[in-house]
C-alpha cells in the first residue's frame, strides 16, 4: 500500500514508518525537519512540510491509498495542532482523491469503558483530563473534524504510551475503549493504527487499544 504518514519524527510516527516500511509498504514521511527521522529505505520518500496548510500537503497526498497521522500536542505549546493540522489533512485528501484515514488520539477524550475500575473512573481519570485538558481538547476537536468528514475513518484511542518494544498482543475495542487497560507501548499503537489500514469494521470508528 502507499501510505503517507504525517508526524513521522514523534515516537509513534516513527514506529509507524519502520513498521510500515518491514510490511513492504510504500512510505511517504511528512516532517518539519527530516535530521529527526533517522530511517534510511529505498521505498521512503521524506517530505518537508507545513502540516496546517492543505496545498503544502497535497503533493505528498498525490497517489495515496491512504494517510495516517501521528500529530498531537506534545506540550501545552502544542495545543491546537491536531486540530488545526487535521483541518488541513481533510482539505488536502478532498482534492487528491484519498479516502483513508487513521489517526491517533488518546483514551481520555472517549467513552468510559464498562467495567473499570472506581480508581480511575472517579480519581484518575479526571484528574488527568483536568491536568492535559487543552491537549485533550484539541484531540476532541480534531475527532469532531474527522466525525464530519467523508473520508474513511479510523480513531486509534491509546491510554498511557510507553516505550517498551513491538509485542503485536494488546485488547481492542471498535466503538469504545479497553476497561482497565492503562499503558501501551508506542510500537503497539503503530502496529495498532497500520492492523486497521484494511480493516473494514473499523471504518468510522473510534478505537481503543490497550495490555
Amino acid at each position: 500500500m502507499k501510505l503517507t504518514v504525517l508526524g513521522a519524527t514523534g515516537g509513534v510516527g516513527k514506529e509507524v514508518v519502520r513498521q510500515a516500511l518491514d510490511a513492504g509498504h510504500q512510505v511517504t514521511a511528512v516532517v518539519r525537519d527530516p535530521a529527526r527521522l533517522p530511517v534510511n529505505h529505498s521505498a521512503l520518500d521524506v517530505v518537508t512540510a507545513d502540516v496546517t496548510v492543505a496545498g503544502a500537503l497535497r503533493p505528498a497526498f498525490a497517489g495515496r491509498e491512504a494517510v495516517i497521522s501521528c500529530l498531537g500536542p506534545r506540550t501545552r505549546r502544542d495545543a491546537g495542532i491536531a486540530s488545526t493540522a487535521t483541518r488541513a489533512i481533510l482539505k488536502a485528501m478532498e482534492t487528491g482523491d484519498v479516502q483513508r484515514l487513521v489517526v491517533v488520539s488518546a483514551v481520555p477524550v472517549g467513552p468510559m469503558p464498562e467495567g473499570e475500575s472506581l480508581w480511575y473512573s472517579k480519581i484518575a481519570l479526571p484528574l488527568l483530563r483536568r491536568l492535559l485538558r487543552d491537549g485533550y481538547a484539541d484531540l476532541g476537536a480534531m475527532e469532531e473534524e474527522i466525525r464530519r468528514s467523508a473520508t474513511e475513518w479510523t480513531v486509534v484511542r491509546p491510554p498511557r504510551l510507553t516505550d517498551k518494544p513491538l509485542t503485536g498482543r494488546y485488547r481492542r475495542v471498535v466503538g469504545g475503549n479497553v476497561p482497565r487497560g492503562y499503558t501501551i507501548s508506542r510500537a503497539d499503537t503503530a502496529h495498532a493504527m497500520l492492523a486497521v489500514l484494511d480493516d473494514p469494521a473499523t471504518v468510522k470508528q473510534a478505537v481503543g487499544v490497550a495490555y
